[in-house]
């Protein structure tokens, strides 16, 4: 038996819920052990958010880079899906906890998940220039890899809205100015751009950087592992989400459907028809 097996009583419950983020007991709360009462006004919300993940508190710098990428993205209007929900969930009469987790649930890999995946491409392309391979060699054979084995899209490229996401050369800029600061090494962003001019040599027209791709680049120049770029992501669009909540709450009409209740779907399954006399259609 393993030494945990082994405890019995209070030792075993405490053994099983075992965790190095926060300590508590009565009168106390330590977070990754800083004491609560000095965190609280000295430690901004986003290097909040490092110390919990990452276990040490960031420079003034890297949070305010992280807060950058948070703030990016908390909203893209009511067509988004999340959005949708929240609006149509408040409306139904629940509260506005369940409206936000209604929409936290569909940040899945098509909506919300393309900045992981992004980061993931990154990282592949950035672990071929640890192995002395040159950048635009690295980017042309992970393409070449995507492109003959994985459906969809490029990561971190393109926008169904915009021609130019607006929010990605100003995130893009704003890298390159903490890089020149010292801050982050710059290396993602060089990477994002390396992928964009090479799709652009390849198809023969400029698909430029979204707001996945560009959060991902600061995510990976701050360290970030690619699963958490899509928590990182829920926490910033559930921003936008609680105010969509709260506005459509103190609506006096209902949101109860995708479309105005004088619009009804186009049906195209089996024409009208009657059930047959007798024995049911036996």
């Amino acid at each position: 038996m393993s030494g945990t097996q082994n405890k019995t009583g209070r030792a075993r419950g405490e053994e099983w819920w075992q965790t190095g983020i926060i300590e508590m007991r009565p009168g106390v709360i330590r977070l990754r052990g800083y004491e609560i009462q000095d965190l609280i006004g000295r430690v901004s919300f986003p290097a909040m958010i490092w110390l919990m993940l990452r276990g040490e508190l960031p420079g003034e710098e890297q949070a305010a880079l992280l807060g950058i990428a948070l703030g990016a993205a908390v909203d893209h209007g009511p067509q988004a899906p999340s959005i949708a929900i929240a609006r149509m969930a408040i409306t139904c009469g629940v509260g506005i906890n369940s409206a936000m987790a209604s929409a936290v649930n569909v940040l899945g890999d098509v909506h919300g998940g393309a900045g992981e995946q992004a980061l993931s491409f990154y990282g592949d392309i950035a672990a071929e220039l640890d192995a002395g391979m040159p950048l635009a060699d690295a980017v042309s054979a992970r393409l070449n890899r995507f492109l003959a084995g994985e459906n969809g899209y490029v990561p971190g490229l393109g926008h169904r809205f915009h021609p130019v996401d607006p929010r990605a050369p100003r995130l893009i800029e704003l890298t390159r100015d903490f890089a020149a600061r010292g801050i982050v090494s710059g290396r993602f962003a060089d990477i994002a751009e390396a992928i964009e001019a090479e799709v652009a040599r390849r198809k023969g027209k400029k698909i430029p950087l979204n707001i996945d791709g560009a959060t991902a680049v600061i995510y990976g120049e701050l360290g970030f592992p690619p699963p958490l770029t899509r928590g990182l992501f829920v926490l910033s669009r559930s921003v936008g989400i609680l105010a969509h909540a709260w506005e459509q709450s103190q609506e006096s009409d209902r949101n109860k459907g995708p479309l105005p209740r004088e619009w009804l779907w186009a049906y195209s399954g089996t024409p009208v028809r009657s059930l047959p006399e007798g024995d049911g259609g036996k």
